[in-house]
């Protein structure tokens, strides 16, 4: 009896030890896990197609033939029509999903749109650039499409206590899925014959793209059975309190108005709209960062394959300081800890100035991989705080048109420096002033008024919802 009352204790012991684990890294419940590996499943989808295998299979396989400059032009018109078509549509999407309570159903479809998409990559063969671009467009209308509702299902399963925690374990685990398949996909890509795949001299140009074909399908694949824990754990957030309000109107009347009361309760939340502002100026630093750092490699004549172990580092650092980052936002509070990210991004610029070898380049990733998942991480928990639960749909629709348009200004910056300079390096400077604005302005946020702010919304939607309600019983 004793040794079995020593092996319970034992038992119990590790059992407490993993749930204070767990609850550490914003994971202790069921529904929040498998929130955060939804990240962990569409990461696989930015990282190889995004960022690492599809732009050079495009570039090389479909526009074979092609100057590369119009590879280039051609890859970037497919980035650009993806992003402005699901920016235009999201805050629609968003109002709908609100008034009709169907988040996860619309996440699906469009999560449906991506890895369909993805998969179908495999049919890209040598100079099949239309098809190409048309995959690469509905890959990225699903990706972000359900991104949009994704991001709203944040502050429906986390309480305002957990929410920082929860967003960067969400980047964290994202970082490890993205990166995992990532490297899977380039050990059979470099190595085919590993893997008993066609590899040597004298191959169809079909043998030898097979691996990489193959790589898009894994992707698809590999989207879709991670993101069914979220499907099966996470519940369908209810209608909102206002929901009486329009409940007579046909769903699509609704939406719209639904849609310009949403702007117009932007604008009162004005910290949340302070917030997005900041986010739009700061985060277009970030992305233009991430979109132009191999552009910046290749005119340092760095090696393709150290630009490529650079991307691994930045997923593989970036897992442990995401959750040291959703950690760090409980004792320094979040809008800090997001000031501290931008100031870490301020010295990547200086030390990206200054490179000049692959070792440079590694260390500039390592410092990226620091910051990234938590400044982004945190900068999505602190907007969920900021807005009303019952209309969390409709307010990241907002935020998705930001994300898309936060892609835009950097980039057009960078090109108009270099066309005047000659080079990058001054470019590279010019993106600390993203950084300094944006911090300025996130500096001016109040946080604390922020959250009462949206509580105040959410309280109001609940009252008039319930004087909605009684005007329904008395009119019947």
């Amino acid at each position: 009896m004793s040794v079995q009352r020593h092996e319970t204790r034992a038992e119990d012991g590790e059992t407490g030890l993993w749930s204070r684990l767990l609850a550490s890294l914003g994971l202790n419940r069921p529904e929040l896990r498998a929130w955060a590996m939804y990240d962990w499943a569409n990461s696989a989808m930015v990282c190889t197609i995004i960022t690492a295998v599809f732009p050079i299979y495009y570039s090389t396989v479909a526009c074979k033939g092609l100057e590369p400059s119009v590879a280039s032009g051609r890859l970037a018109v497919a980035t650009t029509i993806g992003m402005i078509l699901i920016a235009v549509v999201s805050p629609i999407l968003g109002a709908y999903a609100d008034h009709t309570a169907r988040k996860k159903k619309l996440l699906g479809i469009f999560l449906a749109i991506g890895l369909t998409a993805v998969a179908a990559m495999y049919f890209i063969h040598t100079g099949d650039w239309l098809l190409a671009s048309v995959l690469f467009i509905l890959a990225n209308i699903g990706a972000n499409g359900s991104f949009v509702f994704y991001d709203a299902l944040l502050p429906h399963i986390a309480r305002p206590d957990e929410i920082d925690r929860v967003s960067t374990a969400g980047y964290a685990l994202g970082y490890v899925g993205g990166g995992l398949l990532l490297a899977l996909n380039l050990a059979w890509i470099l190595n085919p014959q590993w893997f008993g795949l066609p590899s040597g001299k004298g191959l169809t140009d079909a043998q030898t793209t097979l691996p990489t074909r193959l790589a898009f399908v894994s992707v698809a694949v590999w989207w879709f059975i991670f993101s069914i824990p979220l499907f099966r754990r996470v519940s369908e957030p209810t209608l909102g309190a206002d929901a009486d309000r329009w409940a007579d109107l046909h769903p699509q009347r609704a939406t719209m108005l639904r849609l310009k009361e949403t702007g117009r309760d932007l604008r009162r939340c004005r910290q949340g709209f302070l917030m997005l502002l900041a986010f739009l100026i700061y985060n277009d630093g970030i992305g233009t960062i991430i979109r132009m750092a191999t552009v910046y490699g290749a005119e340092l004549k760095i090696k393709p394959t150290a630009m490529i172990a650079s991307i691994l580092i930045v997923q593989f650092v970036g897992i442990p300081f995401s959750f040291l980052f959703g950690a760090l936002a409980g004792k320094l509070g979040v809008k800090r800890s997001i000031m501290l990210g931008l100031g870490v991004y301020t010295l990547i610029c200086i030390v990206g100035y200054f490179m000049k070898t692959e070792r440079d380049f590694l260390i500039l990733a390592v410092l990226v991989g620091t910051v990234q998942g938590g400044t982004q991480g945190l900068s999505r928990s602190l907007f969920a705080s900021l807005i009303p639960r019952s209309k969390s749909g409709e307010f990241f629709g907002f935020f998705a048109v930001v994300e898309k348009f936060a892609g835009i200004f950097g980039p057009a910056m960078f090109a108009v420096i270099n066309m005047l300079s000659g080079s990058s390096r001054g470019a590279i400077l010019g993106v600390i002033g993203f950084f300094a604005v944006g911090g300025l302005l996130l500096a001016l946020v109040d946080v604390e008024e922020g959250q009462r702010e949206a509580r105040a919304e959410d309280l109001d939607a609940l009252t008039l919802g319930t004087d909605a309600r009684v005007a329904t019983s008395l009119g019947s």
